[in-house]
């Protein structure tokens, strides 16, 4: 067996036993009222996810779990004009939400439900998921086992427990009992994961001929595909060739310098390089932007073009690569000590073996080599968006620092650095999610017809995306002293109507629960407070 036959057959396998250790289960769901047979959020100010600027005072109307009025009331400044509201009978839900915003509810395109190795309970991830308005995620790999997370999917769909809705991408040649090695084995196993009921197929690597059948497969039966364009193939296999072959969208950025390579045809590895040592993989990384032909070169802009016109989307996950720029604000984030379980708080710490914890001598030069690796990455993103093409927002929580739900809204704030407009953000936070993923008819926008999905923030998004991190953003109040403004007040999924706030409190009570039990405190690596 070649050396690259056993590390595909390693993978597979480590996929396997991953899909046996499963996470424990969500319970049945106990929180959220509705859906109801009419809920009106009254006096509303609608941000519906266009990219539309704000508009308000609106009136939504809801039938049971869609969207059937909205009704301008009046003009900010003045007082609501009574007659022009929809009207209430017994079995109407009102909140009165005057002066609140509403988004579409938020979809994370890069949605872990946990593993076994961070010891993350599927109630504790959906819930901050939840509590920070997101109400769909694309689970790429599926690493609890296809038929748990369908099993979860049904349920979310069901409403039976508290739980975004769900699309499984699994892992390609998951548990397939083979190495797959051949087209007529790539097709085959394509036609059976759709037969099982997968949504589409996150990809890492094979061989061309391999890459080539599977994912034009996956296309010609309809179903769309993500891809992490893993070190150990892509020298053979980058961006371009997924895009030419049919695949729908790429996660983090692999692959994508190597299709803008012109001096070379490989990064330029540091020749000790070993792919298992994870701060060599990261480390030599953070080099890669430096290597690509540089920003609106020849080379550079047809690339772009070339994407563009294929219609391909960009997930960049900004925010799980952070901690490489600046590993003390990553790993001192506020909500850690509250909110991070103790287990997941030992996977992130320095390890030779956990996946993202590769801080063995992380130093200021690889940090300087990662911020700049980021100001080239974010021009051609943004760019990208510019020229039209479509990116979405995904944050691959659960590694590297980055927790459920708050590293969604730090994955916003990044788009924002990169250069887009607070109303390009929400937009690829809803509606260019719903795109990519082929459910534009039913969530990621406001509007008549759709699923009633949204985020009810007391605060304005767009002046200040912190206002959407569960802990909120600090202000100074008019007696000098800090106060805490912020964070979603209602998420609504289905029409049903959850408290974010109280859902965030169980998470810290199901934190505290486990600080209890294994008799932990969050410590920093290498002391004792």
């Amino acid at each position: 067996m070649t050396v690259k036959k056993f590390l595909l057959c390693l993978f597979v396998c480590l996929i396997s036993v991953q899909a046996f250790t499963q996470i424990m289960p969500s319970p049945d769901r106990a929180e959220g009222d509705g859906p109801y047979n009419k809920l009106i959020l009254r006096g509303v100010i609608l941000i519906d996810g266009t990219g539309a600027p704000p508009v308000g005072p609106v009136d939504i109307v809801v039938e049971k779990n869609r969207i059937i009025q909205i009704q301008s009331v009046g003009y900010p400044g003045l007082p609501i004009n009574e007659n022009r509201r929809p009207k209430a009978d017994e079995n109407t839900k009102e909140l009165d939400l005057e002066g609140h915003y509403v988004l579409p509810g938020l979809i994370d395109m890069h949605g872990h439900i946990g593993g076994s190795g961070q010891g993350t309970p599927a109630e504790y991830v959906f819930k901050l998921w939840m509590a920070h308005g997101i109400t769909t995620i694309r689970d790429p790999s599926a690493g609890n086992g296809l038929d748990w997370v369908l099993e979860h999917k049904r349920k979310s769909q069901e409403n039976s427990i508290t739980a975004p809705r769900i699309l499984a991408y699994t892992s390609f040649g998951q548990r397939a009992e083979t190495p797959i090695t051949t087209a007529d084995q790539a097709k085959a196993w394509v036609n059976e994961n759709k037969a099982k009921g997968a949504d589409g197929i996150k990809f890492f690597g094979a061989n061309p001929e391999v890459m080539e059948a599977a994912i034009s497969e996956n296309k010609r039966i309809g179903l769309r595909s993500a891809m992490h364009h893993q070190q150990l193939d892509v020298a053979r296999w980058n961006v371009l060739h997924s895009a030419r072959a049919g695949l729908t969208s790429m996660e983090h950025w692999y692959g994508l310098p190597e299709a803008l390579f012109q001096d070379r045809t490989i990064q330029d590895f540091r020749l000790d390089y070993n792919y298992q040592n994870e701060q060599h993989r990261f480390g030599e990384a953070g080099k890669l932007w430096k290597q690509a032909a540089p920003p609106y070169s020849e080379h550079w802009n047809n690339v772009m073009n070339e994407l563009l016109e294929l219609d391909f989307t960009l997930d960049p996950t900004f925010n799980i690569y952070e901690a490489n720029r600046d590993l003390m604000r990553a790993r001192t984030q506020e909500w850690h000590e509250v909110y991070t379980l103790p287990s997941l708080w030992r996977f992130y710490a320095p390890s030779r073996q956990s996946h993202g914890s590769y801080w063995f001598d992380w130093t200021t030069e690889e940090e300087v080599q990662w911020k700049e690796n980021y100001r080239l990455w974010m021009t051609f993103v943004n760019e990208y968006k510019n020229r039209g093409g479509r990116v979405t927002a995904g944050s691959d929580s659960g590694f590297i620092y980055q927790l459920y739900g708050f590293a969604y809204v730090r994955e916003l704030e990044l788009l924002r650095e990169a250069g887009f407009h607070p109303l390009e953000v929400i937009r690829s936070a809803t509606m260019y999610g719903a795109e990519a993923l082929g459910m534009e008819k039913e969530i990621g926008t406001v509007e008549v017809g759709k699923l009633a999905d949204f985020v009810v923030l007391e605060e304005n998004p767009l002046q200040n995306l912190k206002v959407l991190y569960g802990t909120g953003t600090i202000r100074i109040d008019d007696n000098n002293q800090p106060i805490r403004v912020g964070g979603v007040k209602f998420t609504i999924k289905d029409g049903i109507v959850y408290d974010a706030k109280q859902l965030l409190e169980d998470v810290k009570t199901i934190v505290d629960q486990h600080k209890a039990r294994e008799n932990a405190k969050l410590t920093q690596p290498g002391l004792d407070w």
